[in-house]
């Protein structure tokens, strides 16, 4: 990395702290967000680290575009979960479970219980999702295991009708018509 200047939003992987974002500068450090230990600053002169995408220093980049970037990495890396939106149709609802047989009781579950569950099991795909990604596995495994998420995801597209936002929806494989 000698005497390479990073600007802000370039990514780099430290031997101790792991993957971070640069997201900020002064003379001598980089305040690096890193994924796992949170903002550290690093001296520019450090050269264990591996820059694994490099943003030319002095470019420009707006708030709204750094909090973009963030927000993708944490969703990607972080065990977090999201605030997801239920309908607004929904709010206050309840989900009745009727079996066939009439001797036996209804279930009633209420609504935002049950999408609680669902966003829970679409948070623990993407982590799944991120962790197939940074293994060790080979492409062609990897490939296959992201096939099998992708049906999954195809096969909880009937809970789409939950959500309050298009954005949140699962998405399976797309047509190719």
């Amino acid at each position: 990395m000698s005497n390479q200047i990073l600007g802000i939003g370039s990514r780099v992987k430290h031997p101790a702290y792991g993957d971070g974002v640069i997201i900020g500068a002064d003379v001598a450090a980089y305040k690096v967000c890193f994924i796992t230990y949170g903002i550290k600053n690093v001296g520019k002169n450090y050269e264990a680290w591996e820059v694994i995408e490099a943003i030319e220093a002095g470019a420009a980049v707006s708030f709204s575009e750094a909090e973009r970037s963030l927000i993708k990495i944490l969703r990607t890396w972080s065990d977090a979960t999201e605030e997801v939106r239920l309908g607004d149709k929904w709010d206050n609802g309840q989900m009745i479970l009727k079996p066939a047989d009439s001797s036996m009781a209804d279930k009633v579950i209420p609504i935002d219980t049950f999408f609680h569950k669902i966003v829970m099991v679409r948070d623990r795909l993407r982590v799944m999702e991120q962790r197939i990604n940074s293994s060790k596995l080979t492409d062609e495994e990897k490939v296959n295991l992201q096939q099998y998420i992708t049906r999954i995801y195809g096969s909880l597209t009937t809970f789409n009708v939950l959500f309050k936002y298009k954005d949140d929806h699962f998405v399976g494989e797309r047509s190719k018509a």
